[in-house]
């Protein structure tokens, strides 16, 4: 089965992420053959490129730009044309508003993978909904539930992303990222690594931390840069805020890193208070395979990933609640240890790559066949 990922390719985070988990991991699933179309080359296509995936560009897009659009709409449906694709996937309203017309036309099935919740819809979402999708996979039941307020009568299923837990790390690792950071060894690191937008709770987190001035041998690392002005902007008003609130010298801004897996290693809490409800969380996973305990905000998609076994779950928005929580954890180096130990276990039953790449390829593989009557599916109802 030959599967098209139509996206932009302009931006870095989970999306991409399981896109390149999807080309790095393909040996495991032999029988789905993915290739991917993007417009924009960046990271994306340079980490696609090493893993040996197919990539192909469509050319920039800008939606003013009309005669862009039609050019990289062209390049699509020749591509298709010279292709044996066996159906496409879209990754977001954007992709799909603009492809989606292109891959129906050329008789292929359409499917479209929702990585967030939103429950309303902007003038891109209702562009994109002109083209209908004969199955919607879902990064979690929290984002399938939200789809019942978007959409009538759409098959979905949910998938949880494959997440691989393939890093080796040393001691010597260990102390190289501490070094390289201006940080102690035995320092006890609160890391967040996330694209810079203020729903991620950054701000949340510093007031928090600020609460826990009088606590020494703390530290705190933040990883994530700014991809596009607004981010860059926030950042630089979160810098701001450390020093406002005294604490700029316990912080680490660490910009954009390619090794978040290594930094997580390196690290003792992971903590991420999201204000507004994570879909899903691949950092989360990422962060229970480093056998660090998680705290974050009890809604969304993390309520599905994160539980008493290997975290803390704290009320939205109370920095009270937080910053007690993660008093405990800093104090407290047996209970980190006892939540983080069977962390990975409960990481690897959620999203382990050969179980994941396999539902993904038998999910694609009955709308391509269109003989999706004959498996489970939920009808987001009316």
């Amino acid at each position: 089965m030959r599967v098209l990922h139509v996206h932009s390719g302009n931006l870095y985070g989970g999306v991409e992420t399981i896109l390149v988990t999807l080309a790095r991991h393909r040996d495991l699933c032999p029988q789905m053959e993915s290739h991917f179309a993007l417009c924009f080359e960046g990271r994306l296509k340079e980490e696609l490129t090493v893993a040996g995936a197919p990539v192909y560009q469509l050319g920039k897009v800008r939606l003013r730009q009309v005669v862009s659009v039609l050019r990289a709409r062209r390049t699509l449906r020749e591509l298709v044309d010279k292709n044996d694709f066996d159906l496409g996937v879209c990754h977001s309203s954007w992709s799909r508003a603009i492809f989606g017309p292109v891959l129906r036309l050329a008789g292929l099935p359409l499917v479209s993978w929702f990585h967030d919740s939103k429950t309303d819809k902007n003038w891109l979402d209702r562009w994109s909904d002109r083209t209908p999708t004969d199955l919607a996979i879902c990064n979690s039941e929290f984002t399938a539930s939200a789809l019942r307020n978007r959409y009538a009568g759409v098959r979905s299923e949910v998938v949880y992303f494959p997440v691989a837990n393939d890093h080796t790390f040393s001691d010597a690792d260990r102390r190289a990222i501490r070094t390289e950071l201006h940080t102690p060894e035995a320092a006890t690191v609160i890391v967040q690594a996330s694209r810079m937008e203020p729903w991620k709770g950054h701000a949340l987190n510093l007031e928090a931390l600020h609460l826990l001035k009088d606590l020494p041998g703390w530290i705190c690392w933040l990883a994530g840069g700014g991809q596009r002005p607004p981010e860059t902007e926030y950042l630089e008003e979160l810098k701001s805020l450390a020093g406002r609130l005294g604490i700029a010298d316990r912080v680490r801004f660490l910009g954009e890193r390619s090794d978040v897996a290594m930094l997580l290693r390196a690290s003792d809490v992971y903590c991420q208070p999201n204000i507004e409800p994570e879909p899903f969380g691949i950092v989360f996973i990422e962060a229970l395979y480093a056998r660090l305990p998680v705290v974050t905000t009890a809604f969304g998609g993390a309520c599905e990933i994160v539980n008493g076994s290997c975290g803390i779950l704290v009320p939205p928005g109370d920095r009270m609640a937080l910053a007690s929580s993660l008093r405990l954890l800093i104090q407290n180096s047996s209970l980190r240890k006892r939540l983080g130990a069977e962390a990975p276990e409960h990481a690897q039953k959620l999203c382990d790559p050969l179980t994941q790449m396999h539902r993904i390829a038998e999910v694609l593989v009955h709308v391509a066949s269109d003989a999706g009557s004959d498996f489970r599916t939920t009808v987001i109802p009316t």
